[in-house]
């Protein structure tokens, strides 16, 4: 099985400019490099048959992507109106600012097939693509988030998979981020 870095993900997981909510001490390229040479902790499949996710020990500093939303940290709560790219609609986000989450125990490898990536327009040379990361403090999935559940169930024109929302899912993601930020 071999793995790349797709155009996607890269600006998101390895901006140009570093920030320290985004993978640390490693190139995309050694990344990858890490991927296609050291078996995952656990697979889990993902919200579709396309969709898998590689999930291995954390090797860098990269900190936990989440934090828990409390009464002592709720003022440091941020939104806007952001697009991933220049090709989608922007959709209201929120995150932290001013926190510091702990290092993150796994890095959650969010992996779309060639065949996916292709009917998406944007076929890759490999099996399997990466498309996102998350880091977290268990080899778990965190739920993806209602917003992005929402474009992929919009289509493909608008940046998502064409996927319909499963309801159970999507209550179940409600329930996490209601509880939980991003943070920057």
């Amino acid at each position: 099985m071999s793995i790349v870095m797709t155009e996607f993900a890269r600006p998101r997981l390895f901006p140009r400019t570093p920030r320290p909510n985004t993978i640390q001490d490693v190139t995309a390229e050694q990344f990858i490099a890490h991927l296609n040479t050291h078996a995952p902790y656990k697979v889990l499949d993902g919200y579709a048959p396309f969709c898998k996710l590689h999930i291995y020990e954390n090797w860098t500093s990269t900190r936990c992507l989440t934090v828990p939303i409390t009464e002592d940290n709720r003022h440091l709560l941020r939104s806007a109106y952001e697009a991933r790219n220049k090709a989608e609609l922007p959709v209201l986000v929120r995150w932290f600012e001013g926190v510091t989450p702990p290092v993150a125990n796994y890095l959650v490898v969010i992996l779309y097939s060639a065949q996916q990536l292709a009917a998406e327009g944007s076929p890759i040379a490999a099996d399997w693509g990466v498309v996102g990361c998350i880091y977290t403090a268990e080899p778990e999935e965190v739920p993806m988030a209602p917003i992005t559940m929402m474009r992929n169930a919009l289509g493909v024109e608008e940046g998502g998979s064409g996927v319909a929302i499963d309801r159970d899912a999507y209550a179940r993601a409600v329930d996490f981020w209601e509880h939980n930020a991003n943070w920057r």
